[in-house]
């Protein structure tokens, strides 16, 4: 079964840092770039970060830029998204996804997970 389950999401003060994870079974997370995108009520959707299949291309929204960092690891299976600095407007829930590539638009992001909560109030 295809799945990508997200984790590490939870209420933190503004400031704070959290360390969401993307985990992949039933299938090779080597075959895909992987998406960050986060969805806030009454909002849509926005990428967040994406990195290559081999890791070594990433890139990141203007709104997150210089405060998340994303990283892979191939042979655990997994897509990390260290945020930092979080201010109450990252409050959302952030959802990875497969993609063939970090160009291509959300509307063609394959396989998404359940989405994890991140709330980020005092």
């Amino acid at each position: 079964q295809v799945q990508l389950v997200e984790s590490g999401g939870g209420l933190v003060q503004p400031g704070g840092s959290l360390r969401l994870s993307c985990r992949a079974s039933g299938f090779r997370l080597d075959n895909y770039a992987i998406g960050w995108i986060r969805q806030a009520p009454g909002k849509e959707r926005e990428g967040v970060s994406c990195i290559s299949i081999s890791g070594d291309s990433t890139n990141y929204a203007d709104s997150v830029k210089g405060r998340f960092t994303i990283s892979r690891d191939n042979f655990k299976r997994t897509v990390d998204l260290h945020m930092n600095s979080l201010t109450p407007e990252d409050t959302a829930v952030y959802f990875c996804a497969t993609t063939p590539g970090c160009d291509y638009d959300l509307a063609e992001y394959d396989f998404w997970g359940q989405g994890t909560q991140v709330t980020v109030s005092s």
